[in-house]
């Protein structure tokens, strides 16, 4: 998996599956653009990856905001002569049932997860059809089917798809190659920053970290997606059997999940 020369713009750079993303792409050779909120964190992983001799230029970002996306792309275009790989992987998660949810935390789900992917792939787009790059999208499991207690990160993730899929076949004849990741389940800052009904951050996760695929793994799965052009990269078992099932046995998929998301502790399901 070489990458020399190459530009990989990644969301969500400072923490979870978008710093391991940093790491493994710069590793590979890529120069690394990275947009996070926290000016501090990417200062210090542009210093780990110069002391490296890997290439980074990052800009405090909030995807929320059309005009961050648009400096952000604009920055790594100028900085590195053009944009290889654009990786929408910014991202919330909540954990209330919609019985309770404050609407309000339906539209910080949705400003992030799908506005902040249309944003960036708005304006990388020109940059990825002039180099025949990958435009990538890190959903998730909740964007194959519904996750009870996590209405707004499903609709979210369900949107990013349906957008991306659609980006996908406008491009088919300019050579744009575009990948919607979906990991499960995994050891990221995701859910310690995941909203609760009104709003405010859950804290800590429920769930034995231990347990999970690490965001550097998630991460390799997904530069391995790149490299083969994949359409989607579906990373464990538990989401190739989400697909089988969706499409053979929906309703016994709908008991699974409500099964297992009614035995995590403090479970908002009764």
């Amino acid at each position: 998996m070489d990458f020399k020369g190459k530009t990989v713009v990644i969301t969500g750079a400072s923490s979870g599956i978008g710093l391991a993303l940093a790491r493994e792409f710069s590793a590979a050779g890529a120069n690394i653009a990275a947009g996070a909120r926290s000016a501090e964190k990417l200062s210090a992983l542009r210093d780990e990856i110069t002391s490296r001799g890997g290439r980074m230029e990052y800009l405090s970002t909030d995807v929320t905001k059309m005009e961050d996306c648009k400096a952000l792309i604009e920055m790594a275009a100028r900085s590195f002569g053009g944009i290889d790989v654009m990786i929408c992987n910014a991202g919330i998660s909540m954990r209330a049932l919609f019985d309770d949810l404050d609407v309000a935390v339906l539209h910080r789900l949705m400003d992030v997860n799908f506005w902040g992917t249309v944003y960036c792939a708005k304006y990388a787009l020109p940059y990825l059809q002039a180099s025949h790059g990958s435009l990538v999208g890190v959903s998730s499991v909740a964007g194959i089917h519904g996750l009870p207690g996590r209405t707004g990160y499903s609709a979210s993730k369900y949107a990013m798809t349906g957008f991306l899929e659609t980006v996908r076949i406008e491009n088919l004849k300019k050579g744009l190659h575009v990948m919607i990741a979906c990991p499960g389940f995994t050891a990221s800052n995701v859910r310690f920053s995941a909203l609760t009904a009104d709003g405010t951050s859950q804290g800590e996760t429920p769930r034995d970290e231990g347990k999970m695929m690490t965001a550097e793994e998630a991460a390799r799965r997904i530069m391995r997606g790149v490299v083969k052009r994949k359409r989607s990269v579906l990373m464990d078992f538990n989401g190739r059997a989400t697909t089988l099932l969706k499409k053979f046995a929906p309703g016994f998929l709908d008991k699974m999940f409500y099964d297992h998301m009614a035995k995590e502790p403090d479970s908002p399901l009764k």
